[in-house]
C-alpha cells in the first residue's frame, strides 16, 4: 500500500488514505500505453465512406458502341471505371472494418499505468466526497475553480451519481466519468484526476486481477 493526501471538496488537505499497489504504483510503459490507446481509437472510427463499384452505378446496361467498325476500343458498359461517371475501382468501403483488439490484461494495464504515472507527477487527487447540492452549472464551475485554482480541465471519477455528472455537461474541459468506464484516453487528455476515495474499491473490484 502507498499512502497519498486525502482531500476535502474545498481542495484542503483533511488526512491521508491508502492506495492499492496495483492501482498506483506501476512503472511506466509508454509502448503498453501507446497500443492501448490505439486500439481504443481505432474501435472508435466509424467505416462512412463509400464510393460505388460498377455494379452499384445506375445506368450502362446498353452497349455504348458497336463493337467493330468505330475506329475506337471495344466498351461493353459506361459503368466501366474508365467511364465519367462508370463506377470507381479500389474506392473506400463501408464494408472495412477497423476493429483492434488487445487483451484485458494489457488493457487494465494501461489504465493503471497512466493512473500510476498521473499520481507521480502530482495530477491525480483523492477527495474525500465531490458532490452539488443542485445540478447547477455555476455550482460545479464554482467548487472547481475553488479547488484548483485555474480554469478547470479535469476528469472527475466519481463513486455515485450526484449532481456534478449533469451539471458538468455545459462545462468545456469537465468530464464526469463512472469508476467502470475508465480509460486511458480519458486519462491522458485531462490535466487533472479527481477521484472519490470511494471510487477505489469500485475500480479494484471492476478491474480484477486478470492472469
Amino acid at each position: 500500500m502507498m499512502t497519498t493526501d486525502l482531500y476535502n471538496k474545498q481542495g484542503k488537505v483533511i488526512d491521508k488514505v491508502d492506495l492499492p499497489d496495483r492501482l498506483f504504483a506501476r512503472s511506466w510503459n509508454p509502448d503498453l500505453v501507446h497500443q492501448a490507446l490505439k486500439v481504443q481509437e481505432a474501435n472508435k472510427r466509424q467505416s462512412i465512406a463509400h464510393a460505388k463499384t460498377r455494379g452499384e452505378v445506375s445506368g450502362g446496361g446498353k452497349k455504348p458502341t458497336r463493337q467493330k467498325g468505330t475506329g475506337r476500343a471495344r466498351h461493353g458498359s459506361t459503368r466501366s471505371p474508365i467511364w465519367v461517371g462508370g463506377g470507381v475501382t479500389h474506392g473506400p468501403l463501408t464494408e472495412k472494418n477497423f476493429t483492434l483488439r488487445i487483451s484485458q490484461k494489457m488493457r487494465q494495464g494501461a489504465i493503471f499505468t497512466v493512473l500510476s504515472q498521473r499520481l507521480k507527477e502530482g495530477e491525480v487527487k483523492i477527495v474525500d466526497s465531490f458532490s452539488i447540492d443542485e445540478p447547477r452549472t455555476k455550482f460545479l464551475a464554482g467548487l472547481l475553480k475553488g479547488f484548483l485554482g485555474e480554469r478547470p480541465n479535469v476528469l472527475l471519477v466519481l463513486a455515485a451519481k450526484n449532481n456534478v455528472p449533469q451539471a458538468s455537461q455545459n462545462l468545456t474541459g469537465v468530464k464526469a466519468l463512472d469508476p467502470k468506464s475508465l480509460n486511458v484516453y480519458d486519462l491522458l487528455r485531462y490535466k487533472k484526476v479527481i477521484v472519490e476515495r470511494e471510487a477505489i474499491p469500485i475500480i479494484e473490484a471492476h478491474y480484477h486481477a486478470v492472469k
